[in-house]
This record gives structure tokens, sequence and C-alpha cells, in this order.
């Protein structure tokens, strides 16, 4: 793809992780195996930053997920502190079902400048419409959107179904539903997500395993006005997935609609 053609777009990505240094490179390659994946790159902030930068990237959505409570304070904490490094990041914390005061993590959260909540089901072993998941929302409701990742075949923690749930019991909770609503799960999801009042999608970890077709089909069920562009960074490069998003052949409209404007509306920045 000719590269002058990137400066024709402002970018925002909407689903990017980044790590510590220290545990950057283990935290990536467990992620490959999770999924049984190559990664394109390690979870350093430098290293999301000279990927994004190949693309014109203007603004990151960055988080973390805490897969035990002992490490909610320490992710927020440095989800917080690289924000502060970069301003073209802008953070979502974390918390956990396990967590001794929901409350006080989502009171840390907003005290800390971040924007939103992320949870991963299927890392942090709940189903996302649980009692106990309840209790999250119910904190977080009206002040701090959410992001969650989505779908997986192999478990069924956030089958879309499991967030249409949420939805239900939760109309006002704004939620960013990860991988189109529903990896490997997507005719689920567009069952169950499309029409939402309040619930955006992400694009990120779809498009490798997506046709054109299925995926043009997916984003305009769902409306190009709440579909978001994303790396999902470590898992893919900027390059190759704003390759295959700009393939599709959207309306010059809608293509600069999903790069940034949905994000900056949805997100009010």
């Amino acid at each position: 793809m000719d590269k002058e053609i990137y400066g024709k777009y402002e970018i925002i990505d909407a689903h990017a992780h980044i790590f510590p240094e220290k545990i950057a490179e283990n935290a990536t390659v467990n992620i490959g195996h999770f999924y049984g994946l190559p990664m394109e790159g390690c979870g350093l902030s430098d290293k999301l930053i000279e990927s994004g930068n190949k693309i014109g990237v203007v603004k990151y959505l960055v988080c973390s997920t805490a897969t035990v409570p002992h490490q909610i304070d320490s992710i927020n904490r440095f989800i917080a502190d690289e924000c502060g490094r970069h301003p073209e990041f802008y953070g979502f914390g974390t918390t956990h079902t396990d967590s001794q005061d929901i409350g006080a993590d989502i009171d840390q959260i907003i005290a800390l400048g971040l924007h939103g909540v992320k949870l991963h089901p299927d890392f942090q072993k709940f189903d996302a419409d649980s009692p106990e998941a309840f209790k999250i929302y119910e904190a977080m409701e009206g002040r701090l959107p959410l992001m969650i990742h989505c779908g997986d075949n192999r478990y069924d923690f956030s089958a879309p179904a499991r967030i249409a749930n949420i939805h239900k019991n939760f109309p006002k909770l704004r939620i960013q539903a990860a991988h189109l609503g529903g990896y490997q799960r997507w005719q689920e999801a567009g069952e169950y997500l499309a029409g939402l009042d309040n619930v955006v999608f992400d694009i990120s970890s779809s498009m490798a395993f997506l046709s054109k077709e299925r995926a043009v089909e997916m984003i305009s069920r769902y409306g190009t006005e709440n579909c978001f562009f994303g790396s999902d960074f470590p898992m893919w490069g900027h390059e190759e997935e704003l390759e295959r998003f700009l393939g599709y052949g959207f309306p010059e409209d809608d293509v600069r609609r999903i790069l940034s404007e949905n994000f900056r509306n949805f997100y009010g920045i």
C-alpha cells in the first residue's frame, strides 16, 4: 500500500496493550500462547508508539488486565504513569471480581485520571454477567465506560449473549465491545449486540480472521458510526491492520469515522 495514504487520515488506535518493561516480554509471550498466535511486537510503550508512528496514529487507548486482585493497584498506577509520560495515551484501568473493594478500585481509577475500565473475562476467569461482575458495573455505571473482551470459541465467559445481558441490566453503562463484539463468535455477536444503545465496537483482532465480505457485513450491521479502528497491539502491527481496513472499500466519510471520529465522539475528546 502507498504509504502516502496514511497522511490522509487522523488515526486513533482504540485497543492497545502495554506492560511494564520487566514483564513485557513474558506477558507478550503468554498472550501468544493463550491465543496460539505469533505476536507482532512486544508490549512496551515505546514499541507501541514505534508501530503506530508508521501509519500516523495520534492517540492510543492503552490498557492491561489484572488476572489476580493484587495486581489491580500496580496496573492502574502503571497505566496512569505511562499516560503522564505519553500524552497520546488514553488510559483505562482495571479491577477484578475477586477484589476486596471494587468501589475503591473505581475511585482510584478516576483519581488517577484514567478514563474507563478494561475487563477480560477469559483471562480473569469470570462470567461477564455473573452477580460478582454486576458489582463492578454497579460501581461504574454513570461514572466510567467499560471496554470488555468479547467472545472465544473455547470459553463461555465473555459470550455475546452475556454482553447483551450486561446491557439489559445496566442500560446506561457505556460499553466498548472488543473484537467486533465476539472474537471467533461473530455470528452470535451480530445476533445479540446489533442495535444496542450505548454499545460500540472495536474491530481489533477480527480483520485477520474474517473475509472482506464478512467484515464489511459485520461493520455495516453495527453501523459505521458505532465502530472503532484498533490494533490489539502487540497482537498485530498497525500497518497490516490499516491495510486490511482500507481494503474494505468503505466510503471516505465512513473511513474517517471509524479511524478516529467515532472514538472522539463516544469518549468526548
